[in-house]
Order: C-alpha cells, then sequence, then structure tokens
C-alpha cells in the first residue's frame, strides 16, 4: 500500500509538476493583486482536481464504451508519458509552457487565468489525466484505489502552495537549479512510462 501510494505520488508529482508550474503562473499573474492571484490560484487547482477526479471515476467506462482495453490504454499512455519525460530532459516542456503563457499575456482581454490555461491543460492536461486513469486502473481493491486518490490529493496540494509561493518560490530557487530539478524528474517520468508499457505488454500476452 505505502508502495503503491509513494510510486503514484512520484509519477502525478513529476507529471502535474509544481515547480513548473509555479513560474508559468507568476507570469501570468504579474499585474495582479494577492488577493486576486491567491484567488485564482486554488481555483486553478479546484477546477483541475474536478476535471482529474471525473476521469479517475468514469476514465475505465468511458474505455469500455469506446471498445479500448486498459492494457492498450497502458501502453499508450507510457508512450505519452516518456514523450513528457524526453520534453522534460530536454526543455522543452518548459519552453512550450512559456510560449503558450506568452500568447495568454499578450491578450489584453484574458484576464482569469484559472480556468485557461492553468487549470487546464496546464495541471490537468492530457498526460495527468492518462496518469490518473493509469493509476486508478492498476489500483486492486478499495485500499489501492484510495491510496492513488490520496496521492493524487496530495499533489494537488502542493500544486496550490507552489502557485501560492509562485513569486518568492522563483526568487530562491533560481533559473539554473529549477532547470537541474525539472531534468531529473524528467529521467525518473521516462522510466515510470517504460514500467507502464511493460505492464501493459505482459497483461496483453498474459506474461
Amino acid at each position: 500500500m505505502i508502495e503503491l501510494f509513494l510510486s503514484a505520488f512520484a509519477t502525478l508529482f513529476v507529471v502535474i509538476d509544481p515547480p513548473g508550474c509555479a513560474p508559468i503562473y507568476a507570469g501570468l499573474t504579474k499585474g495582479a493583486t494577492h488577493a486576486q492571484q491567491r484567488a485564482m490560484a486554488v481555483r486553478a487547482v479546484v477546477i483541475a482536481s474536478a476535471i482529474l477526479l471525473v476521469f479517475a471515476l468514469v476514465g475505465e467506462a468511458l474505455l469500455k464504451t469506446l471498445g479500448i482495453s486498459l492494457n492498450a490504454f497502458r501502453i499508450a499512455g507510457g508512450i505519452m508519458l516518456f514523450l513528457i519525460a524526453l520534453e522534460m530532459v530536454f526543455e522543452k516542456r518548459q519552453e512550450r509552457r512559456e510560449d503558450r503563457a506568452t500568447k495568454i499575456m499578450e491578450t489584453p482581454e484574458v484576464e482569469d487565468v484559472s480556468v485557461f490555461p492553468m487549470g487546464m491543460p496546464m495541471i490537468a492536461g492530457p498526460g495527468s489525466i492518462a496518469t490518473v486513469m493509469l493509476l486508478v486502473s492498476r489500483a486492486e481493491g478499495l485500499g489501492e484505489t484510495a491510496a492513488v486518490f490520496g496521492a493524487l490529493a496530495l499533489v494537488l496540494v502542493l500544486t496550490l502552495v507552489a502557485l501560492l509561493a509562485a513569486g518568492p518560490l522563483m526568487r530562491l530557487l533560481g533559473a539554473k537549479i529549477e532547470s537541474v530539478i525539472t531534468r531529473l524528474l524528467g529521467v525518473l517520468l521516462s522510466a515510470l512510462a517504460i514500467q507502464f508499457v511493460i505492464d501493459g505488454i505482459r497483461r496483453s500476452f498474459g506474461l
């Protein structure tokens, strides 16, 4: 149970990437007051939590409706997570996030960033949605499912903390340290992604 919790926490933490969301959020909310920044941070995490919870609860049923096996989804999800990991290692993911944030800031009429881009796709993006569905599909019994949801809740709380402390956090870490952390997390995610693919292949062929 503890191993599953730690594995789920590590996977979700790497995919959602609270430290990586913090600088983007700080840039998007530069002109906002502290109260507005806090409100948008809370709304973004609540919206992302709702999206991830829905996919965690009905994702498996949706796959069955579409005629997609869980093993096929494990393999596809693992490949997608591996691509995300490569982007993290080579710092492409952060560049894409920064480009998206720049486009939002260049649009004057956009003020509230809690729904887009923070809630979705930065927190509840394709990678995190796929990961939640994969982890829940692997969980057996109420205890393991609770462990996955507990890990998700903890990561989302840490994400909220990172957003609330975005400005001070960026000044404390600095660009170089953040880059090193992102690459290390990318290596970890790549290993976890390969494990998803291996599990999917093994179960498909009954190994």
